[in-house]
């Protein structure tokens, strides 16, 4: 296949999960032999620009008119079988769907959060959990500020979400749940189900799987609020004072409670942080885990680092909610706490470090729930079975007939298209 990838990369100062994604995917599809192309704009940029274009950065975030025009003509030109949309915030916009529209080519996008039905993707407030604005206006995220604690940051997500509702819904053949969670709340919320599927992330192959014990329990992440972090602290705190867990506890990322977390841990030898690790570091403080902790206060839609430590061999302690309950079955592959609850997060620590025959056997079942369902071979097929059914739509192999106002089955696009939907 011929696909092109659009997505704005989130800023380089720290991890992103959805740019890790994307550059699996594209590495995963080319290695299979399929010809990927990117479409892209970088946060990163945004810096160099001149006070005027940072000025009119929120003016683009509802509707970007340069980049339909560009993407419309690089579309046209290369004629790609299928575009695969990820992250359109801040510098792309909506504006592709139109630009796939005016070229005809189908569209389907990874929904890695829940923009398309609150402001700032999270569906939470004051640390509690959200829903305010779905399915309907969402002004009340405005009159709270939920981006960046700023109702005039807040402003442009809202206007997007208002303006581009159903351009989203119609604009795009197949959209790309991450968790079967999301995809309940997202069809809930009102978005086509018919057009939902779950397609969860996949995780490559480490390199590094743990051998023994574990030598430390390990957080790796962005270091805010709705990770968790504060909830960490506070069970951490609770288990010191009962005399800890006979193992030190690793904090590795960076974040908005960087200067929190790095008080909190000065002094301590029961606690390192760890900053910022590359990718192979993470591989390793991974593999050298008794488990890998996971205290979201959100609703997380997937849960990267969750099945990075499958892939390793490392059970893990989750949230009870969200993506996590179908990661994590609970007293197999690792244990799931109350959300929020410091008291059960330490309780479940103890118990995972406590008993390390029980242990070994959790990460052994891990690593298998990882080859059975976040390989690279099982994410490879999904990701080709959901751009076969949008080039199917498209020419009309969905319901066997072409979608009306496309009744053009002998031009070149459409026999192309229908040629491609059952082959690789």
């Amino acid at each position: 296949m011929h696909v092109l990838v659009v997505h704005n990369r989130y800023g380089s100062a720290q991890p992103s999960g959805e740019n890790k994604v994307v550059d699996q995917e594209v590495a995963l599809l080319r290695e299979a032999g399929h010809r990927v192309e990117l479409f892209e704009r970088r946060s990163d940029d945004i810096a160099a620009r001149s006070l005027l274009g940072k000025a009119a950065v929120p003016l683009l975030v509802p509707w970007n008119p340069a980049v339909r025009a560009e993407l419309a003509t690089r579309l046209r030109a290369e004629r790609p079988d299928v575009v695969h949309v990820h992250n359109v915030f801040p510098l792309l916009s909506p504006a592709v769907l139109s630009a796939c529209a005016d070229a005809g080519v189908p569209a389907v996008a990874t929904l890695h959060n829940y923009t398309q039905i609150c402001p700032p993707g999270t569906l939470q407030r004051d640390g509690r959990p959200c829903t305010e604005c779905v399915g309907g206006s969402p002004l009340p995220a405005v009159r709270h500020g939920c981006y960046r604690d700023s109702r005039l940051a807040t402003v442009p997500l809202a206007v997007s979400l208002a303006v581009n509702r159903r351009r989203w819904w119609s604009g795009v053949e197949r959209f790309f749940c991450i968790s079967a969670a999301q995809r309940d709340v997202l069809a809930r919320a009102g978005l086509p189900a018919g057009r939902l599927s779950v397609k969860h992330n996949f995780v490559p192959e480490p390199g590094a799987r743990r051998t023994g014990p574990g030598e430390h329990l390990l957080y790796l992440g962005r270091l805010a609020e709705a990770k968790g972090v504060r909830l960490l602290m506070a069970a951490w705190d609770r288990l010191a004072a009962s005399g800890g867990v006979g193992v030190p506890l690793v904090i590795a990322g960076t974040g908005p409670l960087e200067r929190e977390v790095t008080a909190w841990a000065a002094g301590r030898d029961d606690v390192r942080y760890a900053g910022l690790y590359d990718p192979a570091q993470c591989r390793q403080a991974v593999a050298r885990s008794v488990a890998v902790l996971a205290p979201s206060t959100w609703l997380e839609a997937f849960g990267l680092v969750v099945v990075e430590a499958m892939a390793a061999g490392v059970p893990v302690v989750a949230a009870g909610h969200g993506a996590f309950v179908e990661l994590v079955e609970d007293g197999v592959t690792g244990l799931l706490h109350q959300p929020g609850e410091a008291a059960s997060l330490a309780s479940r620590i103890r118990r995972i470090t406590a008993e390390p025959d029980r242990n070994q056997e959790m990460g052994r079942a891990a690593r298998h729930r990882y080859e059975q369902g976040f390989s690279p071979a099982v994410g490879l097929e999904r990701l080709l079975e959901g751009y076969r059914t949008a080039i199917a739509g498209r020419s009309g192999g969905a319901n066997g007939a072409p979608p009306v106002g496309r009744a053009n089955a002998g031009s070149p696009r459409s026999t192309r298209a229908s040629r491609n939907g059952g082959t690789t």
